[in-house]
């Protein structure tokens, strides 16, 4: 009986709990006082909360993190990568311009879901690509606050596909 016990406990301590990098671009840490009829009135603190609660419910384990700077966000891809961990990213402004995002994603073989909070596509032309979806799994853009959310769950079920193919 004992032996049945301490084996399930060992079983329960090998489950690895996915952990997704939610990273966050330039003017990000604006969100709530910049253009709020474009992005809404919530702060990046308020999506972080959203974001935990979310994954804590999912049964992930998530690192929220923000930077203006392009060089750090490649840190951080490359991090992610290391840590066979996923990648909720929100590029802002360099979803239009960073072949080195593109690149890093390419490089670290991380499963990526793209987030915008508009419609990069119903706004202005130069909005319209974006180097990051080339290489993302799945876009997600327009839904609000809400796409970071729709983005997690997308990340858990491919969690789920992986555990149940033995790829986890």
């Amino acid at each position: 009986m004992h032996s049945t016990f301490i084996k399930s406990v060992i079983d329960c301590e090998q489950i690895m709990v996915k952990t997704v990098f939610v990273l966050n671009g330039p003017n990000l840490n604006l969100l709530g006082k910049r253009e709020p009829g474009i992005y809404g009135s919530a702060a990046l603190e308020d999506i972080e909360a959203s974001c935990k609660s979310e994954a804590e419910r999912l049964g992930l384990s998530i690192e929220f993190r923000q930077s203006n700077h392009e060089g750090e966000l490649v840190s951080w891809i490359q991090e992610a990568g290391s840590l066979n961990a996923y990648v909720l990213i929100n590029p802002a402004a360099y979803s239009h311009t960073s072949v080195a995002i593109h690149d890093a994603i390419r490089a670290a073989k991380v499963t990526v879901v793209e987030v915008h909070l508009s419609n990069i596509h119903a706004r202005e032309a130069f909005r319209h690509h974006s180097y990051v979806s080339a290489v993302a799994t799945g876009v997600i853009c327009g839904f609000g606050t809400e796409g970071y959310l729709l983005g997690l769950r997308a990340l858990a079920a491919i969690a789920k596909q992986e555990e149940n193919n033995g790829q986890a």
